[in-house]
Order: C-alpha cells, then structure tokens, then sequence
C-alpha cells in the first residue's frame, strides 16, 4: 500500500491555477480484510468520493451534499466497473506472467483529467503499477484524440483495442471527468481555492556523541500541497544525496508540511552560513530566513530561553507583590476610616455629658 503515496506523487498542478480529478483505484488479489476493489476519487487535495465492491455505491466525503447522485451512480457504474473488469483481468494475467500465483497482490490505477487556468480541458494520465512496480503509463490528449504511451504494459494494444480504447476515452472518460471535476470546484471553492502561507522555521541541533549537526528547514501549515523549499549551505543548494526528509505530509487541520534536514559532523567544525527559501502559490515572493552557524553557539538558544524564562518569573514575582501590598494598604486604610467614624462623639452626646 505504499505505492499510494507515490501515485498522488506523481499528479502535478501543470500551472498556476489548474486543478485535477483524479481516481485511484486499488484491486487486491487475495484474501485480506479489505475490499477486492476500491476507488478514491480527489479533486486536487480534497477527497470528495470513495467507492468499493463491497456496496458498489458512491460516499461521498465533501463539504457539500450532491445534487446529482443518480447521475454520479450511473457515471461510477459506467467508469469504475469497467476499470474493475480491466484491473482483475490484468492481475491474472501478471500473475501467470510473473510466475507469482500465490499470496497477495495488488494492482493499483491512477487516472484522472486536469483543467486549466482558462477553463480549457487538459490531459487524461493514467499510471499503473503491479506489486509496488511500475507497469504503464499514458497520457490521452482529447484535442489530437491520441494516446501517448510514456510506458508501454506488456502486451502490445493490436488496432482494434487502439480504436476501442480511444473511442473509450474520448465519449466516456474524459468527458465524464471533466463534468465532475468542474461540478466538484464549484461546489468546493471555497476550500480547493483557498491559500494558506507557510509557517517556516530554520534550526539547528548538535547531535551526541560527537555526531555532528543536523540543519533542518520546515515549513507548515500552507495549503496548497505544492510548494518549491531548497536548503542552501554559503548560498549554494544542498546536494540532494545529503538530503533528508523531503515529503509532502498532511497536517490534521488540512493543511500540509515539509521538512528537509542535512546532517553532517564537519557542519560545526567548519561554520557555514544557512538560509533557506521557499516559494507557494500564497506567497508574492519567495520566503528567505538565514542563520550563520559558526556566528553563533548552539547552546545559546536554549540559554536565552532559560534566561527570558526567569526574567519574565522575577517580573510576575514583583507584580504579585505590590499587587499584596497595595491591597493590604488600601485595607489598612479602611479600617482607620471606620474607627474615627465610631469613636468620634457628636454634639449631641457633649450636650448630654454636660
């Protein structure tokens, strides 16, 4: 199952302003607790549809109720049965091919449509993969009505399944994935739409036994998931082979995060300057935040801490306290008022003594 995270990977926003429908859709061959068949439906970021064999019905997962759910039944009986058919008849096959009969294996498709900034109709893709392992791969073009092959599959498409597979995609997939996709963007606007600016933070952290130092750039909370974050070492980028991390990871809140990390043990000993930027559809420039390690001790963060911590008791301390003796003034005060008004004899009662 880890080759979902790769599909979603490989769908891109091809330019600002473009959003995508895409489906994934996992056949599982074997016995386990899951559904046989199973299909997530996002438009960009946000599930909006999943659909199994277990009911063979949509649920639908968006903000929004849909007014066309007899029409989106009949749309995913059309489209997610024949990819049923399609995937199951591949597995058989691979199997027998591979020579891998026994256990478990899944099958796994990716397609979708995109459509672009000015409300034109993109590309169809779709990407398959067998057992973690890509096995195919094409893009259908509905202006040139062609696929393009970027992977071939194993067995070669004779005429007629060419003929068939075009008539397919151009009268039944494409046009059915681009109704959805501009049905669903209206109806979630609001939050496909939506931009949030990164939280980004520049750290270090001396790691021990002497192992060296770790530089890690993180960047939070921003929405879109597509964002462009580069570590730069003396203003050069950071190799990618020493780099770590580098996932698009979702928050709880629907938002996402990235994190990238050198570590290296000549990182102390030589001082270098870091900074790192970062560019997001949110944001009008790009975001630069730069330290300079050997300018700097890396205990002297957590030093200031400590020191502001305590500067900030001592000041509570001394609030605390005049607040205590204020009150105990203003109370003293008080109860001298009431004596005098008590003890201090009235004309009335002089008159009387006399």
């Amino acid at each position: 199952m880890l080759f979902l995270v790769y599909l979603w990977s490989c769908v891109t926003v091809t330019e600002a302003g473009s959003h995508s429908l895409m489906a994934l859709a996992t056949y599982i061959d074997g016995q386990t607790p899951f559904p046989e068949f199973s299909v997530v439906m996002m438009l960009d970021d946000l599930q909006i549809i999943y659909y199994d064999s277990n009911t063979w019905k949509t649920v639908h997962r968006s903000h929004c109720d849909s007014k066309y759910y007899d029409e989106e039944q009949s749309d995913a009986d059309i489209v997610f049965r024949d990819v049923y058919n399609e995937m199951k008849y591949r597995v058989f096959y691979l199997k027998e091919h591979l020579n891998q009969t026994d256990g478990v294996h899944v099958h796994q498709k990716n397609f979708g449509c995109e459509l672009l900034k000015d409300d034109k109709p993109g590309l169809l893709h779709s990407w398959d993969a067998f057992d973690g392992q890509n096995i195919e791969r094409y893009t259908f073009d509905i202006e040139k009505n062609d696929i393009q092959l970027k992977m071939p599959w194993m067995i070669t498409w004779d005429q007629i399944a060419w003929l068939h597979e075009k008539f397919l995609h151009e009268n039944v997939y494409h046009p059915i994935c681009i109704k959805v996709l501009r049905r669903y963007l209206y109806m979630e606007k609001n939050n496909v739409m939506r931009k949030v600016k990164p939280r980004v933070r520049l750290m270090k952290k001396t790691l021990p036994d002497s192992q060296g130092l770790q530089i890690s750039c993180l960047a939070t909370g921003f929405y879109p998931r597509h964002i462009n974050l580069t570590l730069f070492r003396d203003d050069q980028p950071v190799d990618d082979d020493q780099i770590t991390g580098g996932e698009i990871l979702p928050n709880g809140d629907g938002t996402y995060q990235m994190r990238k990390s050198l570590i290296s043990a000549e990182e102390q000993r030589e001082g270098h300057k870091y900074n790192c930027t970062m560019k997001h559809l949110s944001l009008d420039n790009k975001l630069d935040i730069t330290f300079d390690v050997a300018e700097s001790d890396p205990g002297s963060f957590s030093l200031s801490v400590v020191i502001s911590v305590l500067v900030l008791m001592c000041v509570a301390v001394l609030i605390i306290i005049a607040l205590i003796i204020w009150r105990k003034r203003r109370a003293a005060g008080r109860g001298s008022g009431m004596s005098q008004s008590k003890y201090t004899p009235t004309p009335s009662s002089v008159n009387d003594e006399k």
